[in-house]
This record gives C-alpha cells, structure tokens and sequence, in this order.
C-alpha cells in the first residue's frame, strides 16, 4: 500500500524584517530594514503508513509547527515535495481538507459563546454533510470522547480538558483519515492528559485513525505513539520506534518525595542522583536501568510515612538535547558519580 504521507526533501525558509532600533513605524525604518532569511524546515524527508501513530517531536523553533501547515496546505513550501492521501496539499487544500482533521492546541475552533454542539452543526453543513450521517456521527463521538454532559454548556463555561475532547470531536465529525494534533494536552493538568490520551486512543482502534502528533509531553509519546521521529533545526535526527527511544533516551526519572516527618541526618539514597533537599522532602533523579523506580518507591514508604510522591519526565528539551548529541557520537552514560544524600540507606 502507497503511504499516506509522503514528503521529500521539504523546505520551508522565511524572510523576516529587522528594523533598525529608535525608528519604529517611521518611513525610514522601512527603507533601513535589514531582511534576515530563517530555514524553518531543512530538508525533511519521511513516510507515514495508514493507522500509524506518529510522535513528531523538538525543541521549540525546530520546524514542527510549520511542517504540520504545509502537510494541511495552510503554508507553501519553499521546495521540495509531498503528498497527503494523494494530495498536493497547498494545491489541493479544499478537496483534502475532507479527509483530513487537525487541531492546533493554542488555536480554539469551536465557538467560544456558544454550545459545542452548535459548532458541530456548523461543521456539518461546512463539510456538506447528509443529516443522517451528521447524526450518527455525532452520536459515535459523543460516547466515545464522553460529551453527553458537555454538549448544551457555552464552551467558555468548559475546563480546558473538557474544551479539548470536544475540539477532538469537531475534528473529526466529517470522518477524516488522518488527524494532525499540534501539542494536543498543552495546559491540561495530568488527570485530563490521561483522558484525552484514552480518547484518542480509542478513536484510533475504532477506525483505524492516522495520528500525526507534535508534543513536548514525553508522556504523549510513550502512551500514544509506537515511532517517534525527533527534528532540530528543521532536520531529522532520531527516527525509529518509541520504545527504542524509551530504551535509550527516557531512561531519567524525576522522583519528588515528602514525608510526614523531617528528614534525619543519616538519610541518603542508593543509585540516584540529589536534585534538591529541604527539611520534609527531596528531589531526586533515577536512571531506571541502574534502580527501578517501583524499588525506590517501596524504598521510600518503607523509610518514613510518605505525605506526597511524584514521579515525572524531564524536560523533553533535555530529551532532545541528548539525542541531538547522541547522532553526534557523543555517547550519553549514567553518571557512576551521582552524589547521594549524606548518611544511612534506602
């Protein structure tokens, strides 16, 4: 089977206007402006097979965002090719923009006064769809996403992760082959995350959903997607499956403890690294191929009675600095001299 996305050698440069400082908004400020020439995407090259999850991750500025509008036709590239379900998409923008869905986290498409079900309404008529369809449509979406409790409310009276599963569903109301999500969970708090995670996964065993997903939440990559491709500076340097990824790059854990007690001074931690320490709690970094982390958690209740305990990703910059590094050869170890907490064991 031919892939659904195709791009070969995408670029995409823009030409930006630096004006000269004290002159803003003058006739000569436009006359002395220099033009600054910034490569977005540098040459992108990849496949996407039908049903595939596809985790495309980076650094801000890395050329995410703006790969995701050329391949929905909303830029043009500055050379290059690619296909989107056989379609040139900045020249056949309208005919694939029905079997296409996308949502842009910061960018809000339904209707902020109104009900989420006036916007699906509205939907139905922009994408021509027959009334019977529309219905049975909705019907699907509202069990699957859980919106029934949602649908007559004003949308501005929603949580974000409310707001955020009925935006999955007006992008999907005209039944689309492919879904582009542009940091889908960003502002959601981890009860809502984990929703919005099981919702679309859902979505995608039911009908065999094509995900193309940008995040900076490593913990929407490791639950969604099974390949994960990393770009910098607008160039690919890291694809190959998630668990790969996870083996050799998702190995540190953030594990934050607080006790219901203070911490004494013969406390100390076996195979972590000190982050922080105060009177109640500590923060620690764990490599889970040197300690598990379900051994230092039993560690740690065991020690003292334990008030308050997370245990989180680092940053995904940081993920991607060490691949970035990596694909230079600089080989990334855990550090045998991780400094423990002074004193006893656990």
């Amino acid at each position: 089977m031919a892939p659904v996305v195709s791009l070969k050698d995408l670029k995409k440069t823009f030409r930006l206007k630096r004006k000269q400082p004290g002159l803003r908004g003058s006739i000569r400020a436009l006359i002395d402006a220099d033009w600054q020439t910034v490569d977005a995407v540098k040459g992108i090259s990849l496949e996407l097979e039908e049903g595939e999850m596809l985790a495309f991750i980076g650094p801000n500025g890395a050329g995410k965002s703006t790969t995701i509008k050329m391949l929905t036709g909303i830029l043009h590239p500055s050379s290059g090719e690619a296909q989107v379900l056989g379609y040139v998409p900045w020249k056949q923008r309208r005919a694939l923009s029905y079997e296409i869905g996308s949502i842009f986290g910061q960018k809000p498409q339904l209707w902020y006064h109104l009900p989420p079900v006036d916007t699906f309404e509205l939907f139905s008529h922009i994408y021509e769809m027959d009334p019977a369809v529309f219905q049975r449509r909705k019907g699907f979406l509202i069990e699957a996403l859980g919106l029934a409790d949602l649908l007559n409310t004003p949308v501005r009276k929603l949580s974000l992760g409310q707001r955020m599963r009925c935006e999955i569903a007006a992008s999907l109301l005209h039944g689309p082959r492919i879904l582009f999500l542009d940091e889908p969970t960003i502002g959601l708090d981890v009860v809502a995350k984990q929703s919005l995670r099981d919702a679309i996964r859902t979505l995608h065993d039911e009908e065999n959903l094509t995900i193309f997903l940008t995040s900076h939440d490593a913990g929407d990559v490791e639950s969604l997607c099974k390949r994960v491709i990393v770009i910098n500076h607008g160039q690919v340097i890291f694809d190959d499956r998630t668990s790969a990824l996870k083996r050799r790059f998702l190995r540190r854990k953030i594990v934050g403890v607080r006790f219901g007690q203070p911490i004494p001074d013969d406390f100390s931690v076996r195979n972590a690294t000190l982050l922080k320490r105060g009177t109640w709690g500590v923060k620690l970094e764990l490599d889970t191929h040197v300690r598990p982390v379900d051994d230092l958690i039993g560690a740690l209740m065991q020690y003292a009675p334990v008030v308050d305990l997370t245990v989180e990703d680092p940053p995904m910059e940081e993920i991607i600095r060490e691949i970035y590094l990596a694909e230079e050869a600089v080989t990334v170890e855990h550090d045998p001299d991780a400094r423990p907490v002074p004193g006893g064991d656990v």
